[in-house]
């Protein structure tokens, strides 16, 4: 199941179980990490809102093996945690803006994202299915220069306005297994990124598992997994992302998160 927020041609918010071909939802009523119905009505989706709007965007650094790889980094021995700000959310079809203090070096990252159903604390690996609401497409922008140079650490870099793009939907955990889905990024149309994410050094369930040993993961929550090798930094020259460039991640069993640059 593939459930939307979206507005509906009356420029209502809305959630919806989305349609096969995405132009359309049956709307739902209730709370969506808690108990809803199905109305029955069907609308058109006159444009997609981020799917979820979250309390906390916790993100892992280095967690593909082959992107490990590229960096000459060592294989972690524990997640590498960092935040996103919630306010750096925006959804498909929304403008990726580079920032004017930092616009030359923003780069592109395809995750595969977690989004927490029901409050996880001190959840056991073999327990993490039940606290999963579902999946999303990620996409954890970064001003590379901040990241790397100027700040020398993430936080900035990682959470100016629209660097975190997540969508189009997200599709219930009931519907999609994560263990093994193609995870790629197009670039105006060239294939940059490409892998799968049996290629996670820590997986979902040992991911959501660790995390809520650290903090109490609420309803909600989106966790990306880490993106894998091809980001633009790595290519030489790099691919840094332009204005009118248009980025898009796409995973498995989920669908294709597209944004413009400006």
């Amino acid at each position: 199941m593939k459930i939307g927020r979206f507005l509906d041609q009356d420029g209502q918010v809305c959630y919806g179980i989305v349609s096969e071909c995405g132009c359309e939802a049956e709307v739902i009523f209730g709370e969506v990490f808690g108990s809803f119905t199905r109305t029955g009505r069907c609308v058109k989706v006159k444009r997609f809102l981020p799917p979820v709007d979250p309390p906390n965007v916790i993100a892992i650094g280095l967690n593909y093996r082959d992107h490990a790889a590229e960096s000459g980094m060592a294989i972690p021995e524990l997640p590498l945690v960092f935040f996103k700000a919630n306010t750096s959310v925006v959804g498909h079809g929304d403008a990726i803006v580079r920032p004017k203090h930092a616009p030359d070096e923003v780069d592109y990252e395809a995750e595969l994202t977690v989004v927490i159903g029901k409050k996880a604390k001190d959840v056991e690996v073999g327990q993490v299915n039940d606290y999963i609401f579902g999946y999303t497409c990620g996409n954890d922008v970064s001003a590379r220069d901040c990241q790397f140079r100027i700040d020398k650490q993430w936080a900035r870099a990682k959470s100016f306005d629209t660097f975190c793009p997540l969508g189009p939907w997200i599709v219930t955990r009931d519907a999609i297994d994560p263990s093994d889905l193609s995870v790629k990024t197009f670039l105006n149309g060239e294939v940059v990124q490409n892998s799968r994410t049996s290629q996670l050094i820590f997986n979902v369930p040992e991911l959501v598992s660790f995390l809520s040993k650290q903090m109490t993961l609420l309803p909600g929550t989106v966790i990306m997994t880490g993106m894998p090798s091809g980001v633009g930094f790595s290519h030489k020259p790099p691919k840094y992302l332009k204005a009118g460039d248009e980025v898009v991640v796409e995973i498995e069993g989920i669908g294709q998160l597209r944004n413009k640059v400006e």
